[in-house]
């Protein structure tokens, strides 16, 4: 107990999940995606960045921290899992962004693109809005399990068709905040 609260991260799992990517890893990559972001957002003024809650606030806080441009951050919520282990297909919007993003380029950034269905879903949504251009940065892209052609304009890492966990991405709201990227099996 911390504090009088359980350790979450420890009571949940009876075995740690398996390391797929280190922390390390991630560092790197993450900060690989911000110098080439910044680069090809260099003369574009400021960039918005709208991370798709919860699973991005990990990977877009740090992302945004190494960014060497003007940008803000605003966020989405959508749902499409609930707390089960797969996909509806049906994607619900839950929190639009709150300013307005007309004329100004606009990054969606993704904890994971598994089917694609939300982010296709994002794209068209926020196209809505009129921004000057719309891309996307991903975490993680299981490619074998795409239903949906999507293009993902800046991506960490590609990944098998595996559940993970960590660095935001979650299980039943689980294992969020490990600092590195594991696999865990759904008991779903």
């Amino acid at each position: 107990m911390l504090n009088g609260r359980v350790d979450q991260e420890s009571a949940m799992t009876e075995a740690a999940p398996r390391t797929l990517i280190s922390e390390a890893e991630i560092r790197k990559r993450v900060r690989e995606l911000a110098a080439e972001i910044s680069a090809d957002y260099a003369d574009c003024g400021e960039l918005v960045l709208v991370g798709v809650l919860k699973g991005s606030f990990i990977f877009l806080a740090d992302l945004s921290r190494h960014m060497d441009i003007p940008r803000t951050i605003e966020f989405i919520a959508v749902s499409s899992y609930g707390k089960g282990s797969r996909s509806s297909g049906a994607v619900r919007l839950v929190m639009d962004v709150r300013g307005n993003i007309e004329d100004k380029h606009v990054l969606i950034v993704e904890d994971i693109v598994d089917t694609g269905h939300t982010l296709k879903y994002l794209i068209g949504m926020l196209k809505s809005h009129r921004p000057a251009s719309v891309k996307t940065c991903a975490l993680v892209r299981k490619a074998e399990s795409a239903e949906v052609d999507v293009i993902v304009d800046y991506l960490g890492f590609d990944i098998g068709d595996e559940w993970v966990v960590g660095y935001g991405l979650d299980y039943a709201e689980q294992n969020r905040t490990l600092p590195y990227i594991g696999v865990v099996t759904p008991t779903d």
